[in-house]
């Protein structure tokens, strides 16, 4: 279309009386004195000269993609779905071909962002509503380390964490979670995890994707926070060592306290079946008012509402390099981020209304 032009009428051309058409297909006569001799323009019959016929202004590329999209569909629908499919017929290309780029990690950029993180969205905003304030406290460019609470019964916390950072921030950031030894144990999960960003749960690992200015995150309660009773919701347990801080200290970072509201109700934990879980090789072996009595229902999470904040930043980068070994430093700052998770915790709790709405 962009090399569309307008015909000349050229047999109108050829005669000067002709009329040009109006509004309703008739002709009609040009105004007296315009195109016509001296003293021709008075009666109905006068002859008219045409307006010279005018060329069409070419369209640049855009517009005129523009211009084929509406034409293809009133409301451009048909051009954006042609797109996609031409998007996702390429990254399938990519997939198959192997041309696509992973860290030393396992790190998929493209394929956690296109695939991964599209499968979380509908849970994340649809399923678990969450809400999601202070995300302005993450920085904007280079590492910090974010310390979340651990509940739930299954990791969903951290994931749902892992979204909230990379579509409310502005600078759209990925959190690279630490995770424990049983995630890269298990099948399927194992690849899924290390496509996702994340890695193991060491001081090393955390220490270089820190220097590297990556966002961090790391939930210190571990086994002991997402498979505790639901008779002690939202009561942090033990943050462990202080390893975490330690490894903040070296690397320079602030560190990011994060509390959520809403995990610890997906799976009520009312029981423990030890036995089974030793057998099985897992942590603990969860019993709640649905599973395993339901069979795969039970496995369905309840739709609680929830809220992540992340709070003030606290910074380390004005300590000495010896600060960590300092055990009674590694010690106050494990327990201020904790004080400060935990009283964000119970004034989230006093706010909230209900625990599915």
């Amino acid at each position: 279309m962009a090399d569309a032009k307008v015909i000349p009428f050229d047999d109108d051309r050829a005669r000067p009386g002709a009329q040009r058409p109006g509004r309703n297909g008739r002709r009609r006569p040009a105004p007296a004195g315009q195109g016509t001799p001296h003293g021709a323009g008075d009666g109905p019959d006068a002859e008219v000269s045409p307006l010279p016929a005018r060329r069409a202004p070419e369209r640049d590329g855009d517009a005129q993609d523009a211009v084929e999209d509406r034409e293809r569909a009133p409301d451009g629908t048909a051009g954006r779905w042609e797109r996609r499919i031409a998007g996702g017929l390429a990254f399938l290309r990519r997939r198959i071909t192997g041309e696509y780029e992973v860290d030393e990690f396992g790190y998929d950029a493209e394929l956690t962002e296109q695939v991964l993180m599209s499968l979380l969205r509908p849970l994340y905003e649809k399923y678990f509503r969450v809400e999601v304030k202070g995300v302005e406290n993450i920085p904007s460019e280079g590492g910090a380390l974010l310390v979340a609470n651990h509940s739930g019964t299954l990791p969903l916390d951290g994931l749902m964490m892992q979204v909230a950072v990379h579509d409310n921030h502005p600078a759209g950031r990925h959190l690279r979670l630490l995770a424990a030894d049983l995630v890269f144990m298990l099948p399927v999960v194992n690849e899924l995890a290390r496509k996702a960003g994340h890695t193991l749960a060491c001081a090393e690992d955390a220490e270089q994707l820190l220097r590297r200015g990556e966002i961090v995150g790391v939930m210190p309660e571990g086994f002991k926070g997402i498979g505790k009773p639901f008779s002690e919701r939202y009561k942090l347990q033990r943050f462990g060592r202080g390893g975490f801080v330690s490894t903040a200290l070296r690397a320079g970072v602030p560190i990011v306290p994060c509390s959520i509201v809403g995990a610890e109700e997906i799976y009520p934990m009312i029981g423990n079946a030890r036995t089974l879980a030793r057998l099985l090789g897992f942590p603990y072996f969860p019993l709640t008012p649905t599973f395993p009595w339901l069979g795969p229902l039970g496995a369905v999470p309840l739709p609680t509402k929830w809220t992540i904040q992340f709070g003030e930043p606290i910074p380390t980068d004005g300590y000495p390099p010896e600060a960590a070994e300092d055990p009674m430093l590694m010690f106050n700052l494990t327990d201020q981020v904790r004080e400060q998770i935990q009283h964000t915790l119970y004034k989230l709790l006093v706010q909230r209304r209900s625990v599915f709405f």
